[in-house]
């Protein structure tokens, strides 16, 4: 097959298939960063956008009218927010000789595609973890009196309760996503307080991971719950493996998400800007020859900048698990 010169990167789409394929599945892998900061398509690499103030949108001004009288009117000035996208990549090297030694086996560049966007989704993942589970971003936060591992005398329901309450309190904002890790959710499933109630009618032992999500949302009162089920290798490079969960056990969060698209009024916790004159997509995929060492490489990027918007739109409850 003809191969570019060393000096030509180019686009591969059917790679790009893949690679958009692989991502849309990253939910099934526990990847839920991209839920609760969505992406937001912006056509500048660093710019400040308006921010409508959430006081501005819940207060009760004077609306009645005198005959022949002007009408009120709103006199809020908009905030401005700032965002910056940093370029993030990975490329793999498949050697002419490996990839003919083990063609009859697997599709190399396949592999390598797959392996560069698992890299590039994780750091993204780590980046929104780090961000949105921490106590100096997320400011609203309270300590749950018994941690949800306790399965006898946890009190869940009356936990998340009392931080919506103090969400809505604090900004006028009520959330519509929770979001646990993995072992939460496996502490959520066995705690007495939710298997008596809903033996008789969902038993929670029961249905596949999803199912047990969407009851789980419907009992806290939330639109969706996600769950952080994915993790990384904490160890250096030669060392043992430590895996380590990138959403920590130690919280809950519970977010105001937007819905999508460009409407940046809407009151949310924040998004992710993706600065598409660089990288159109997500996830890019581009592919060049390397001569001297006889391989084709193939490149995976995004030039992003996972952002808040509103920090008020979170509210965190810690001391989750013993």
């Amino acid at each position: 097959m003809p191969r570019p010169t060393s000096s030509t990167t180019i686009q591969r789409p059917e790679l790009a298939k893949i690679a958009y394929e692989y991502m849309t599945e990253a939910s099934h892998r526990g990847f839920i960063g991209l839920e609760i900061l969505p992406i937001l398509e912006v056509t500048e690499q660093s710019s400040d956008y308006p921010k409508i103030p959430v006081e501005a949108l819940i207060k009760t001004p004077v609306t009645k009218r005198a005959p022949r009288a002007n009408y009120n009117r709103s006199d809020y000035e908009f905030e401005t927010g700032t965002y910056a996208c940093e370029e993030h990549g990975w490329e793999e090297a498949v050697d002419d000789v490996e990839a003919r030694l083990y063609q009859r086996f697997f599709d190399a560049e396949e592999v390598a595609t797959k392996r560069a966007v698992d890299i590039l989704l994780r750091g993204q993942e780590k980046r929104i973890a780090d961000a949105v589970f921490n106590t100096s971003n997320i400011t609203g936060t309270s300590a749950v009196g018994t941690e949800w591992s306790t399965a006898g005398s946890c009190t869940p329901r009356a936990n998340v309760k009392a931080g919506k309450t103090a969400m809505r309190a604090a900004s006028g904002l009520m959330p519509n996503v929770m979001a646990i890790s993995l072992k939460v959710l496996e502490n959520l499933l066995v705690a007495d307080e939710i298997t008596d109630a809903l033996q008789y009618t969902n038993p929670i032992e029961l249905g596949g991971m999803e199912a047990q999500q969407r009851i789980l949302a419907q009992y806290f009162g939330v639109d969706k719950l996600l769950v952080g089920g994915a993790v990384y290798d904490a160890s250096k490079k030669g060392t043992a493996m430590s895996i380590t969960d990138l959403w920590d056990d130690e919280y809950c969060g519970l977010f105001c998400v937007s819905t999508g698209g460009m409407d940046l009024r809407e009151p949310c916790l924040g998004r992710s800007f993706l600065w598409t004159e660089d990288s159109p997509e997500n996830l890019v995929t581009e592919s060049y020859r390397d001569e001297p060492i006889r391989s084709d490489v193939y490149r995976v990027r995004h030039n992003v900048d996972e952002a808040f918007i509103f920090t008020g739109a979170g509210y965190l409850l810690s001391n989750i698990t013993a």
